[in-house]
């Protein structure tokens, strides 16, 4: 499993030229499962998210998790994190999860993530999705399940 967080004042996702989630200070998750992932990688994911310190302290250090600053976590799946661009220049998604399970797995990570007890909103699996954030930093990371 696959994601690129960053670090936002502010993120929301539109379908149709509607707004489906949205969220203030937070984390903006871009997920990805891949063939091969299981509950196990989405629960270390959602554990390792909710308490990574990237958010700054009165020192200007990045000290502070998600939690602390009292944020929230905007997920939008992206099986694009699948791609290999390694071979010519059309991306190979051969290692990107059937979309039934990416679904399943998308759905439990979120369901995960709402069980640290922070707000969760979300996009819309498989939708046309156009996301608007305000990368706060910028700060962005890519974390990869062991």
């Amino acid at each position: 499993m696959k994601a690129v967080i960053q670090r936002v004042s502010e993120a929301r996702v539109v379908v149709d030229g509607e707004t489906v989630g949205a969220i203030g200070k937070g984390i903006l998750v871009l997920l990805g499962v891949e063939k091969g992932d299981t509950e196990r990688d989405a629960a270390w994911l959602a554990e390792k998210i909710a308490g990574l310190r990237i958010f700054e302290d009165a020192s200007g250090k990045m000290n502070l998790s998600v939690r602390e600053v009292e944020g929230a976590i905007l997920v939008v799946s992206q099986f694009t994190l699948a791609g290999n661009c390694a071979k010519g220049r059309r991306p190979s998604f051969d290692t990107a999860a059937p979309p039934d399970e990416g679904k399943r797995l998308y759905e439990r990570f979120t369901a995960l993530m709402r069980e640290t007890g922070l707000p969760v909103a979300t996009g819309i699996f498989q939708a046309d999705m156009k996301v608007h954030l305000v990368n706060d930093g910028p700060v962005t990371f890519i974390l990869e399940s062991p």
